[in-house]
């Protein structure tokens, strides 16, 4: 079945304004150690990275079994582009060598489509309307590889970075849901309207795989765009009887802002 709650989300905009102010008082600190403008002394050791875009679920089907989005699509007038909502994802790159990070990543996505049930109408000739809400959080560690030498050194005095760099990596690590579906629903059985919320949370193991192109505009900035495909599942609550496990996979299109240092 499905069902009615509050999701209340802050969590999104409450990350961007704790990483921007991360990030202002990380520049004051770098600002002794640049040399003339477009150089660093040195090759950056690390950086940190915000980034933020549009999350597309994959919301696959159960193969051969009704999933929860098969049923969610049937029932309620909700399409697979109704799901598209919003990400963001905060990265620290660990310089390994001239072509390779190791990387430590937490994102957050959310979708909440409301829509209304396909084939009934309330005893009002009003819609009978709810919402989907889902989100996931995934925390990962990857390997991120340079397709060309991030910057060239002169001498010992000086790091001049490339204007530009294409990367790919891959993660792994856990990914943490929440599908939670509340509003007014028909029961089959007396054919009544009900008001209720029906919620599911859980983790899984998940898998990235990682495109993206580096920009330089200045010796501690960089303008990043990404695009990346996680996949994962994750059994059902008890809210939810019958269906395999959530897909939980999908397609992620940022962009954003790196500060190295």
């Amino acid at each position: 079945m499905i069902g009615l709650g509050r999701t209340g989300n802050r969590t999104l905009p409450g990350l961007v304004a704790a990483m921007a102010l991360l990030g202002l008082t990380v520049t004051e600190q770098l600002s002794a150690q640049s040399g003339g403008s477009g150089f660093l002394f040195s090759s950056p050791r690390a950086a940190f990275t915000l980034k933020g875009g549009l999350h597309m679920p994959r919301a696959a089907s159960g193969n051969g079994t009704q999933s929860l989005w098969d049923l969610t699509r049937e029932e309620l007038t909700v399409e697979n582009r109704d799901l598209t909502g919003g990400s963001i994802i905060a990265e620290l790159a660990v310089r390994a060598s001239e072509r390779f990070d190791v990387t430590f990543a937490f994102g957050y996505s959310l979708t909440e489509p409301h829509s209304e049930m396909r084939d009934w109408v309330g005893t009002d000739d009003l819609p009978i309307e709810q919402v989907t809400s889902f989100s996931t959080k995934p925390l990962t560690i990857g390997v991120k590889a340079y397709l060309r030498e991030r910057g060239r050194s002169i001498g010992s005095l000086a790091w001049i970075p490339r204007t530009w760099n294409p990367y790919v990596g891959v993660a792994g690590g856990v990914v943490s849901y929440r599908f939670e579906q509340y509003g007014e629903f028909v029961d089959y059985e007396t054919y009544d309207i009900f008001r209720d919320n029906f919620l599911s949370e859980g983790r899984a193991p998940t898998v990235h795989l990682i495109g993206g192109m580096d920009f330089s505009v200045s010796r501690h900035f960089l303008l990043v765009g990404e695009a990346r495909y996680g996949l994962a599942s994750a059994p059902l609550d008890s809210d939810f009887v019958g269906f395999p496990d959530l897909d939980l996979a999908g397609f992620q299109v940022t962009g954003g802002i790196t500060l190295r240092f």
